[in-house]
Order: C-alpha cells, then structure tokens, then sequence
C-alpha cells in the first residue's frame, strides 16, 4: 500500500502574510511605532546627555517610521498593483484652488489668530521683515520632506485612515487615528520639541501632553475632511501637514513670549475652533462617502 500523502500546512510566511491581511492596523501601527521610537533613541540620549554627538538628522529620519509601515504592509498585503496605487495617491494633485488656497494661507492663519488672543502672547513681537515669504517658502519645503509631512501622512491619512473610516466611520475613526498619532510622539516628550529635556519633570509632561491630545485631535478632524473632501489625495495631507509645522519654524519665533506650552494651545484655538465648525456642518461625516 502506498503512504498516504501529508497533508500541506502553510509555510511560516504564507501565515505572516494571512495575519497581516487579517490585522493591517494593528500591523501598521506596531510597525510605524517600532521604526521611530527605535531610532529617536540616539537623540533622545544625546539631548540628555548620555551620548555625544549630533543626531539631528537620525531625528528627522524617524518621523518615516509611518511611511516606511504603510509601504511594507502594501506591498506583502497588495502587491505591486497596490504599492503602484500607493504612490498614485501620493501624487494625486486635482483638486480646487479654494483647497490649496486654504492649506497654503488659511491654516498659517489659524495658528497666528489662536496666537493673537492669548494675553501677553504679543508682547515683543518683532515684526515682519521683507525676506519673510522667502525664507517662509524655503522652510516649507524643507518642513514638507524632512519635518514630518511626507515621511507622516503616506501612513497616517494614506493607509492607516482609509481602514479606519470604512470600519469606525470618519468620525470614531479620525478619534482613534488622533489618539495614536499623538501616542506616536511619546518620545520627543523627552526632547526640547515638545517641552521636555533636561531639567524638565513629570509635571511639565501632564500639562503639555493634554494639550498635544487635543491639538492632534483637532488637526486630525480637519485633515480628514481635506483628505475626504479632495478625492482620498495625500498630497494634500502632506501640504496640510506641512502648512501646519512651517509657521512654528518661521512665524511663531516672531513672537518671543511664546513657548511649546502656548504655541500648542495657539494651535489647539486655532483649529479646534475650525474643527469645530466642521464636524457640525458635515454633521460628524467630515466628507466621508462610503465605497458602495
């Protein structure tokens, strides 16, 4: 009599990849998290003074964590024909000139107004010199490819939110996506960009880390609206991003009594209010219209 044929079990990386399918987001955050924390780790020492040496630029290559996740699990999950996709979306420009309008002039705005109405922020302003726009123009380019927005939204909006809206809702959705967004930046609570470093403690962690929440939530709300609202772009997550962090390099230091403490509140007025408005006249669908 002949053997009866072992029945085939799946190989340890058809297993990866069917848990993968099963759990993108899971996958994605762990993933993104892993990459960047791992490699603020040399900052983080250096600013505390554990390490000697200069690892600014290790600092600015982790905020690629998110688009380094997302391009890995789309390309074990769909393939090539969904990384192709991928980058189609990222270079997906169409959209109204009101949009570009308000993500280049409206959200600066937005944080000089949330500036604006906090007592004594003002105090000492130094004024606009002529070489603003210019030096405004180059910063933000700089912002957009080392300061987070494109190494950030490919994960965030392009791969982590669409998964989100469909399965929450873009309301619930863009919650969740907010409170792990802010959790990613766990780390540079240790560094002097968000209020942290030496000579700092605990207490200044609970007063700026709320306020972080808050802010991200309220940026969070108004970029899936953009995200929804022109056609899934994440150009124009990555513009957003970047109209967002500019104006703390250029404009803010324009206001010498303003900190990290008050510039995130600034910022948190700024788009709170603005987020505000959107969620009540899109009544929380925040531009969301599901696949049929």
């Amino acid at each position: 009599m002949q053997p009866a044929p072992e029945t085939s079990s799946p190989s340890s990386s058809g297993k990866i990849k069917l848990m993968l399918r099963q759990h993108p987001l899971l996958a994605f955050f762990i993933l993104a998290y892993a990459i960047s924390w791992i490699l603020s780790i040399p900052f983080i020492l250096a600013e505390w003074g554990v390490l000697q040496g200069d690892f600014r630029l290790v600092f600015v290559i982790k905020s690629f964590g998110p688009y380094l996740s997302a391009a890995i699990l789309i390309g074990i999950i769909e393939g090539k024909n969904g990384l192709q996709r991928f980058r189609q979306r990222m270079r997906q420009r169409k959209a109204g000139w009101q949009w570009y309008l308000f993500i280049l002039l409206g959200i600066p705005t937005l944080i000089l107004l949330g500036i604006a109405v906090q007592p004594g922020a003002l105090a000492g302003f130094l004024g606009v010199q002529p070489v603003l726009p210019l030096t405004y123009l180059v910063t933000y380019i700089a912002v957009m490819f080392g300061g987070g927005p494109l190494g950030e939204e490919p994960g965030w909006r392009g791969f982590a939110l669409p998964r989100l809206q469909q399965r929450h809702g873009p309301l619930w959705g863009t919650l969740i996506l907010s409170v792990c967004w802010t959790c990613w930046h766990l780390p540079d609570f240790l560094t002097s960009a968000q209020g942290g470093g030496p000579g700092t403690g605990l207490s200044a962690f609970l007063v700026n880390f709320p306020i972080f929440l808050a802010l991200v939530t309220a940026i969070a709300i108004l970029l899936t609206w953009i995200y929804n609202r022109t056609g899934g772009s994440i150009f124009l997550a990555i513009l957003a991003h970047a109209s967002v962090n500019t104006p703390q390099v250029v404009l803010v230091p324009l206001f010498p009594a303003v900190d990290t403490t008050s510039l995130n509140l600034a910022a948190m007025i700024g788009f709170g209010v603005s987020a505000l408005v959107i969620l009540i006249l899109t009544r929380g669908q925040l531009g969301y219209q599901a696949e049929k």
